[in-house]
């Protein structure tokens, strides 16, 4: 399957200048986690940095702190990169993926900060992708229309794969920040971490900041939802 062209976003969408958006993470009955996405633009960058922690019992249990932090230009909504610190359990993983585009290859330099060693890998790629956590963003710039799909190339695992956005419907949502009308979007793809993460659902504000307010991830060893706490724009 041909891997599509990366569509900038529409010229009337505008990025959030500052924007902090907290969520609690619910699994079961618990609340697991807390998880925050803080969005900065600077120029024509977008830079996004996210963050979650294990909190409650589950952090006695098993500890998670991740980092992520990608950016993206809000004009072609191509990404410069993805990077992350991993802290889970005795794990301690520090991985960096740049986008070289004029050369058309990857770079991801993963570090094992406990054995203190480092690997670098390379790969091609197409002249414009998103990344995992960019795509959130880059995605809610699109129009969303009920029925309307679209696909994007996505880089992923040093793969490049095609997700396919379904705008599936119209929801009310509530979250601990308040009751939102909202459109759910369900991305999907052939390969990777978003197929191999069981199904997956965003649902954005139904308005022209298409916030995501709610995030759910049905896995086979359960059902994570991600639900709006605050937001703050700047």
């Amino acid at each position: 399957m041909t891997i599509p062209t990366l569509e900038p976003p529409p010229a009337g969408y505008v990025f959030p200048t500052r924007q902090t958006l907290s969520y609690s993470v619910d699994w079961r009955v618990f609340t697991a986690a807390v998880a925050t996405f803080q969005i900065e633009q600077q120029g024509t960058t977008e830079k996004v940095t996210a963050s979650a922690d294990t909190v409650g019992g589950v952090t006695m249990l098993f500890p998670v702190v991740d980092r992520f932090q990608s950016s993206f230009d809000t004009k072609t909504g191509c990404s410069s990169g993805f990077s992350k610190q991993t802290l889970e359990g005795r794990r301690k993983i520090s991985s960096d993926l740049n986008f070289n585009y004029s050369q058309g290859k990857q770079t991801l330099v993963e570090r094992n900060l406990v054995k203190g060693t480092t690997k670098q890998l390379t790969a091609s790629i197409p002249a414009c992708v998103t990344d995992s956590l960019s795509a959130i963003f880059y995605a809610g710039s699109h129009p969303l229309v009920v029925g309307q799909d679209f696909r994007f190339p996505l880089a992923d695992s040093m793969r490049t794969v095609t997700v396919t956005m379904k705008v599936e419907a119209k929801e009310e949502i509530k979250t601990p920040a308040g009751t939102f009308q909202t459109i759910r979007v369900q991305p999907t793809a052939d390969e990777g971490v978003v197929k191999n993460r069981g199904k997956i659902w965003i649902w954005y504000t139904d308005d022209a900041r298409h916030i995501p307010v709610q995030v759910r991830a049905s896995l086979f060893w359960g059902t994570i939802t991600a639900r709006l706490q605050s937001y703050e724009t700047k």
